[in-house]
């Protein structure tokens, strides 16, 4: 087990279960991983096996996801099991094939936070985005459902070229539907997000009014509205993330196959992450080599291993550094001082040109023939 840069490894304090792949949306910023049928996902009884060794370890906080989690059948279970158990739960929805019986079947189970996606205030560009007819419909009436249950509730948007024209409405629409939080992110460039960089990547111009009407916004609302968060993209810093507060710090993510992760988008690295079914949680979380693969600054190549900022950012994401470097040892390629700067600079030139690049709806169809063309 390896120190992070100069502090002990501790408990995990927040445990993501990405409960399936299924998903009634086909958003072209999805940065789940390409998926083909075959692999069978976890039972409920291994379900309730993870969380009770994570809560054993110390992990506290929850998180519901997918995919779309009410895909799954035994949520509730899996809801009371983890209240039983002494998590503070959080479901990570759409909304889509949430209903007013399956609402208060969550309340009933002990569901502590629910978390509704929108990706546009305007109907038809959020159904296109998402790919399904009818879905904002469904999403802001069972939002409102959300609050008159008692669920305290974030809205999240995911921030792109399409939608960010419309920042202040999709501002008004939290408040319409009363979310106690709200998160206005761009898009994470992992799995199909990547594939569609060039066509949701805002330009920088783009970012900077955003930024100005969010600011614009918090400054006319009263007392008790929704809290703004406005997460704009690491492609036009001169710095990265401190990606997951550093790799096995204080989160895991568990894929729908037991795959154990330390972070959602990991598993396009070239590791081989341990599995749920074949090894205890408390030993992936401190001895498995994936887990420690980029704990500590051994691993660092120049120009991070001599930067004095290494123990603030730990060199950035690892996933970003290999999707566009080829090695997830690089230096993420948003700082400044990595020799590989240039591909985030091509990226920053390209989001200039507008919406010229169409967008590659994700579905099982273009999965496979994205699959097939790498084989």
């Amino acid at each position: 087990m390896k120190n992070i840069g100069s502090n002990p490894v501790k408990p995990p304090f927040w445990l993501l279960l990405e409960l399936t792949y299924q998903c009634p949306l086909h958003c072209a910023y999805c940065s789940n991983p390409l998926e083909l049928e075959g692999e069978q996902e976890l039972s409920t009884e291994e379900w309730f096996e993870v969380m009770t060794q994570a809560r054993q370890l110390g992990a506290v906080q929850l998180g519901l996801s997918g995919g779309e989690p009410l895909m799954r059948k035994d949520l509730e279970q899996i809801v009371a099991k983890a209240h039983e158990l002494g998590f503070y739960t959080n479901l990570i929805t759409s909304a889509i094939g949430l209903t007013e019986k399956r609402l208060q079947a969550l309340k009933v189970a002990g569901l502590d936070h629910i978390q509704i996606s929108f990706q546009a205030a305007d109907p038809e560009l959020n159904d296109a985005i998402a790919g399904k007819r009818h879905a904002f419909e469904q999403k802001y009436r069972l939002a409102k459902a959300v609050k008159a249950a008692g669920f305290p509730m974030v809205m999240n948007a995911v921030i792109t070229k399409q939608n960010i024209g419309d920042i202040e409405a999709l501002m008004q629409l939290a408040c319409d539907i009363q979310a106690d939080y709200v998160e206005l992110a761009t898009s994470q460039y992992y799995g199909w997000a990547l594939l569609n960089r060039q066509a949701l990547l805002p330009s920088q111009q783009q970012i900077e009014n955003a930024e100005q009407q969010v600011n614009a916004f918090r400054d006319r609302l009263p007392s008790g509205s929704p809290k703004f968060i406005l997460v704009t993209p690491d492609y036009y810093e001169k710095r990265p993330k401190p990606c997951m507060s550093g790799w096995g710090s204080l989160f895991a993510c568990i894929n729908p196959y037991g795959l154990a992760l330390p972070c959602h988008s990991a598993a396009v690295l070239p590791i081989t992450f341990p599995n749920v079914r074949t090894h205890n949680f408390k030993q992936i979380w401190y001895e498995s080599d994936a887990f420690n693969r980029f704990r500590g600054n051994e691993w660092m190549q120049e120009p991070c291993r001599s930067c004095p900022e290494k123990e603030q950012d730990f060199a950035g994401c690892r996933c970003q550094a290999m999707l566009l470097t080829g090695d997830a040892t690089n230096a993420d390629p948003v700082c400044e001082h990595s020799p590989h700067h240039h591909v985030i600079e091509q990226a920053r030139q390209e989001a200039q040109v507008g919406c010229h690049s169409e967008l590659v709806v994700r579905s099982m169809r273009t999965d496979r023939l994205i699959v097939q063309s790498r084989l």
